[in-house]
């Protein structure tokens, strides 16, 4: 990128427009000459010294220490950015969706307006393909709507950051295409989890939808949830992920059940959950009303009691809600604190060790605040949150586009009841599904039952903002504390969520729990309704790198000898940020 000189001036404000136009200063950023090409025909600021910042970029010793700061804190940033703009630039290959189909049957276009068969106005999503071409604010406003509800924040993606990778150089690879054996995959595990929201996790293993489930994910041409060695699904892998620790003890992770200090309060992790049966969207009426964004269908039915999470309705309600890093801020909160030595078992949190990486890990003379310590753990949670998401929504507006599972079962409502679409434009492995059939039996429409009134989001589903997020959080949490730290007094809910028993089993480690958490969030999406297998997964991955790149660029900035931290990628291997 080519700058113009007078907004190098940190000093001064930065137009986004002229800094990406301008070409004034190539030159002098080539040579290093950030002052005076930085200045222009401008005076020096009050105090400058325009000889000593040139003494300082060419290493003369009688700079004054605020100039030789100023022009380090400058190299630093050139440096970050030379790092980021040399990396090689991924492709973004789409799945073909988009342009296989007239209709746009397999796109993206909640929120604009559709004809009685749940097709979109081609009008309408013309004007949405201009605004993300252009990129114009006045073309974003401009996009035609079908009713009151509004899309959400598309030019999210086109934001620029200062640190980490840029939103355009991740990618994730293509979705699966509305007509593979794939999706149909991902959409018959959907249409389990929307039978079984109200069996408890821990019930799994005894009850009779979670076997037929089981069995029919098992016998699908291309299903690529987690299965046993023996290459099936079975009641400790349904609904989890193949990450390193997710199939490892109870469905929940620690970190959704066990008490949270919060400084001198005390959370217990009792939650408000909707009722059993509350599902929406059933009526073709209702489903369409809210593929034009002119209705909800109806409201919440909530129970009065809160209670411990226990099924996938509670983990549904608890995702609706939630603080998008609000999970991850609640592990840190845990492994932070000691426990309380008057309750041991339950009070405090587990004092979870820090990252052997970490430089105050055994200092004699210092502890870490700022750097290192609780406050900088604390915040990054919130930092790399951010930083993901714009990431994500990159993918999910300008590249991807992919349908919504509500959407989708639109599509299997239309043609099991019609025949409208040509043959082959959904796979039989979800025509024929079992759990479809169990679900026109109860509501009677093949379309999806959804925990939410307002079904999905208003933005794209590929790939999830929440498992985003939870990626790059764990990524964090993982690289700052010792992920091989055994859990200690491990817990489940009992049946009717208001208490916590103790659980026996394999150990449960902080790496493993933390992924665990990162699924158990992004699964609740789905086990919602909102997203597909493959938004969460790759998404979780993304975040992930996104983490990455943030810790790296991060890694150069500190003062403190420190060799980098050392932790499990969500695909198992080791790296060392």
């Amino acid at each position: 990128m080519s700058t113009d000189r007078e907004e190098i001036e940190p000093t001064r404000g930065v137009s986004r427009r002229r800094f990406l136009g301008g070409v004034g200063a190539a030159a002098a950023l080539a040579t290093g000459g950030l002052s005076l090409a930085g200045r222009g025909a401008e005076a020096a600021p009050a105090g400058g010294d325009e000889a000593g910042d040139l003494a300082a970029v060419t290493g003369n010793a009688a700079a004054s220490p605020g100039i030789q700061r100023r022009n380090a804190s400058w190299q630093f940033r050139r440096s970050a950015a030379d790092n980021n703009r040399f990396q090689p630039l991924p492709a973004h290959p789409d799945n073909g969706d988009e342009a296989r189909y007239a209709n746009r049957l397999g796109s993206y276009s909640k929120a604009l307006p559709h004809n009685s068969f749940g097709e979109v106005d081609p009008t309408a999503y013309g004007s949405l393909l201009r605004a993300l071409s252009t990129r114009r604010p006045g073309d974003f406003d401009a996009i035609v709507l079908g009713g009151s509800a509004k899309l959400t924040n598309p030019q999210s993606g086109l934001a620029f950051d200062l640190e980490g990778a840029d939103s355009h150089a991740l990618a994730e690879p293509p979705a699966p295409a509305l007509a593979s054996a794939e999706e149909a995959g991902e959409a018959a595990e959907l249409y389990w989890m929307s039978l079984l929201r109200d069996v408890d996790f821990n019930d799994y293993a005894s009850d009779p939808t979670a076997a037929a489930a089981a069995a029919e994910l098992s016998a699908l041409v291309d299903f690529r949830g987690p299965k046993d060695g023996s290459g099936h699904v079975t009641a400790q892998t349904l609904f989890r992920d193949s990450f390193p620790g997710c199939t490892v003890g109870p469905w929940l992770s620690q970190f959704m059940l066990l008490p949270t200090p919060f400084g001198t309060e005390y959370v217990v992790r009792q939650s408000r959950v909707s009722l059993p049966g509350d599902d929406h969207m059933t009526s073709y009426s209702a489903w369409l009303a809210v593929q034009d964004g002119t209705a909800n269908d109806g409201a919440i039915q909530w129970d009065p009691v809160r209670r411990f999470l226990r099924n996938g309705r509670d983990i549904a309600s608890w995702v609706h809600f939630d603080v998008l890093f609000q999970a991850y801020f609640n592990a840190c909160l845990i492994l932070l604190e000691p426990p309380d030595p008057t309750d041991a078992a339950t009070g405090g949190g587990i004092g979870c060790p820090l990252n052997p990486g970490n430089p105050y890990r055994g200092n004699p003379t210092q502890i870490g605040f700022g750097t290192f310590g609780a406050p900088a753990i604390k915040a990054l949670m919130c930092e790399v949150a951010s930083r993901a998401l714009k990431a994500q929504w990159y993918q999910k507006w300008f590249v991807h586009r992919r349908l919504r599972p509500e959407a989708f079962g639109g599509v299997l409502h239309v043609q099991k009841t019609s025949g409208r679409y040509p043959a082959g434009t959904l796979h039989g492995d979800i025509l024929g599904s079992a759990a479809v059939a169990e679900v026109k039996a109860h509501t009677g429409t093949y379309l999806l039952p959804m925990c939410f009134p307002e079904g999905s989001p208003t933005h794209p589903a590929y790939g999830s903002g929440h498992a985003t997020v939870a990626g790059a959080c764990i990524t964090v949490l993982k690289a700052l504390f010792d992920e091989t730290f055994a859990i200690p007094h491990p817990k489940v809910a009992t049946a009717d969520g208001l208490a916590l028993d103790d659980v026996a089993g394999p150990a449960l480690t902080v790496g493993g729990e933390l992924n665990k958490l990162a699924s158990n969030i992004s699964q609740g999406r789905n086990i919602a309704g909102v997203h597909w297998r493959t938004d969460a997964d790759n998404a979780m991955r993304l975040g992930e790198a996104v983490a990455i790149s943030i810790l790296r660029d991060q890694r150069a900035g500190y003062n403190e000898t420190f060799h980098g931290y050392t932790f499990t990628k969500l695909d198992g291997t080791r790296v060392t940020v």
